[in-house]
């Protein structure tokens, strides 16, 4: 738990509509980056920027997503700036008050923001840019510790087909356990022990419970899903408890 990152999110959604409105992307599911958030860590703070009567669509998702909206009326101000200098406050604010926050996501391609991420990093915050390939500023991109395209975020959603012949149940908790693989693997984890594949899933879905699925221990799922070839097992000799060793891509 101690890796556990605590996030602070910042959605630069003026940026994002522009990125998306010259890309074939035709719409954008904040759900997508919620969910790889959500495999580093918490996300303590979630909030998005823009004229929110100009994306009335987008509204609904965001506050179903608990995403604080930040409306900046074009009209009562001057040039694209007035977002930009509001989450750079807030998030500069955050930086210097909730020292418990060790991540800041900016989801923006925006090279404005290049200070800002600059100077979270001097201030010991490790920062996550998010923007659309194609719009995102390559000043930004080499500026921060790790960025991440949304096209690579709709790529990662088609790459998983369905474990096939199995009951409905065992298919759902499978493939919950082979996203939480893929999940440690996209962060680089050396050793997959079976207690992070479970601290995981629970992030992704906190009323995960093992024993809905008909298991008694979630070694025993382990277990099960070795057996059906999705993954491989060794029990480490000294605590007795499992550790992924290999893993198939079922479809």
């Amino acid at each position: 738990m101690n890796d556990e990152r605590k996030q602070a999110l910042f959605i630069d959604f003026e940026n994002i509509a522009l990125g998306l409105r010259d890309s074939k992307h035709k719409s954008f599911d904040v759900n997508l980056v919620l969910k790889r958030l959500v495999e580093k860590g918490k996300i303590m703070v979630k909030r998005a920027y823009a004229d929110w009567e100009r994306y009335l669509e987008y509204k609904r998702p965001f506050h179903e997503a608990a995403i604080e909206l930040i409306d900046i009326p074009q009209k009562k101000y001057s040039g694209k700036n007035s977002a930009d200098i509001r989450l750079v406050v807030d998030a500069m604010d955050l930086a210097h008050g909730k020292e418990h926050l060790d991540t800041f996501v900016i989801v923006s391609g925006d090279s404005d923001f290049s200070p800002l991420v600059s100077k979270l990093r001097e201030n010991d915050k490790y920062v996550i840019g998010m923007g659309v390939k194609n719009s995102s500023s390559e000043l930004l991109v080499d500026n921060c510790d790790e960025f991440i395209y949304y096209e690579d975020l709709l790529r990662a959603t088609k790459k998983a087909g369905p474990i096939q012949n199995l009951p409905e149940k065992r298919t759902e908790v499978f493939a919950m356990v082979t996203d939480a693989i893929r999940a440690l693997q996209r962060e680089n984890k050396e050793i997959l022990w079976g207690s992070m594949i479970k601290q995981t899933m629970k992030r992704k879905r906190p009323d995960f419970d093992e024993g809905y699925y008909g298991y008694s221990a979630f070694s025993k799922l382990l277990e099960d899903a070795a057996k059906h070839g999705i993954l491989e097992l060794k029990k480490d000799q000294r605590s007795g408890t499992y550790i992924i060793t290999g893993f198939a891509e079922v479809t």
